[in-house]
């Protein structure tokens, strides 16, 4: 069954008219991922806002994770005045908001006032010119996402009252696949699936995962622009759910010692006609030339884009061998060993690139993919044979083990400034800089523990 039709305007007058819906959050994705804006009054939304617009300060897209001013970036700072941006909203991703009954939600672009163009440093301006290339060559681009999280039995205020330390995760067990133990955490499944599902998305399914109260919810492929949008408003939604039922999620790519939480992120083209890029029955594998090349691009650019990947100093914790999270820069059939799985036989065939964690923003990584992908078809790169065995332990390049090493690789790419622009690698690379300044400041609980007594 399909999902519900998205809102249309007219159907969201009359619901404001009648008073099913007396808010709208009109908001954007900012660098970290997370959905930033405001939520307007039904009645002022539709008399004022949808005809006039509505903005807000541009350090949104300069900030780092608590929300403090930072130097360093081009596009605003105190020397500027920390000016405006306008919201401009994308009515196409209107829609019920994710568990709050009364509420719709419409996500923006981003512009500069007096119509100075886009922002093109905001995630989703820099995947949209990624979308603009891939139609210069005749191709659509498709992808979904797979997010993983971890549920506690604590509320988010209690979470943060104790450290985040000593939480009761949902689950004590690892209940991959578990019926028995996704029924523990089914009535908050339940909610979010369905909630989700009132908002537009196709929800294939949910099941359990390696960590203790670990889990996935998956949805239905769709063009990467709805995707992300699809994806950001999800997990917002999900956090917002729990917190209702007095509970807790997290999507930090290494919580503890054990797994991990991924995202992974299946990508393929398809012609503006419809018609299948990637598979040749032709060929060996039933793959297409165009096909290889991509791949062949995402491999060869993927040290210089680990950064969008993997953004924070937190998700290099998860790369470690025999985790299920990649180590080497490698592809191969069906193989999770490796950085790049290739998946799927005919219309259905795709790349999985598994180094995203639950803490990506999907916009650049999605981005990243695609401009790798078409550097490679554009260059006709030749693609190394598949991998077969575990590349853990293979003699292969390794991903970037710190964020220090990626931000070097991403800030030293002369093939990324060409492929990204330096207006959005400079930016990055900045934003790297002030999660690594911020780390190196902090004393950890861990340097406490080791060294307060026997040091």
């Amino acid at each position: 069954m399909a999902p519900p039709p998205r809102l249309t305007i007219e159907q969201l007058r009359a619901d404001i008219e009648s008073g099913v819906v007396d808010t709208v959050v009109v908001a954007f994705t900012d660098m970290q991922g997370r959905l930033q804006g405001k939520r307007l009054h039904g009645h002022y939304f539709l008399d004022h806002a949808l005809g006039q617009g509505t903005e807000g300060c541009n350090y949104l897209l300069t900030v780092d994770v608590e929300m403090n001013t930072v130097d360093g970036y081009a596009m605003t700072s105190w020397e500027r005045g920390y000016g405006d941006m306008v919201f401009e909203m994308d009515l196409a991703t209107l829609r019920r908001t994710p568990g709050a009954a009364h509420s719709a939600t419409v996500q923006c672009d981003l512009i500069w006032p007096d119509d100075k163009g886009p922002v093109v440093q905001s995630p989703r301006a820099v995947l949209k010119a990624q979308v603009a290339k891939a139609a210069e060559l005749g191709q659509v681009a498709y992808c979904g996402t797979e997010l993983e999280f971890m549920v506690f039995e604590d509320s988010f205020d209690a979470a943060w009252d104790r450290g985040y330390v000593g939480l009761t995760p949902a689950n004590r067990y690892n209940v991959d696949y578990s019926i028995l133990g996704g029924d523990r955490v089914e009535p908050l499944l339940r909610e979010i699936r369905n909630e989700m599902y009132t908002a537009g998305m196709v929800v294939e399914s949910a099941k359990g995962e390696c960590n203790f109260g670990q889990h996935e919810i998956g949805f239905l492929f769709d063009e990467v622009v709805p995707t992300c949008d699809n994806h950001v408003v999800y997990r917002n939604a999900a956090k917002e759910i729990a917190a209702r039922r007095g509970q807790s999620i997290t999507f930090m790519a290494k919580f503890d010692e054990r797994e991990g939480s991924s995202c992974h992120i299946h990508l393929s083209l398809r012609g503006a006609d419809g018609s299948t890029s990637f598979a040749d029955a032709s060929r060996e594998h039933g793959h297409s030339e165009m096909f290889d090349h991509f791949i062949a691009g995402i491999l060869a650019t993927m040290r210089e884009f680990t950064y969008f990947y993997a953004p924070n100093i937190n998700s290099y914790k998860r790369f470690a061998n025999g985790s299920f999270a990649p180590t080497a820069v490698s592809w191969g059939h069906d193989n999770r060993t490796c950085a790049l799985r290739v998946v799927g036989h005919g219309a259905g065939i795709r790349v999985e690139n598994r180094l995203g964690g639950g803490d990506v923003n999907p916009y650049l990584a999605v981005a990243a993919m695609m401009a790798g992908g078409m550097h490679g078809i554009e260059e006709q790169l030749e693609l190394e044979p598949p991998f077969e065995g575990n590349a853990y332990t293979s003699d292969k390049v390794r991903v970037p083990k710190t964020l220090h090493e990626a931000r070097d690789l991403l800030d030293a790419s002369t093939l990324a400034r060409r492929l990204l622009g330096d207006e959005v690698i400079d930016h990055y690379v900045n934003a790297a800089d002030v999660e690594i300044a911020a780390f190196d400041a902090f004393v950890t609980d861990w340097e406490r523990r080791r060294g307060f007594e026997r040091l």
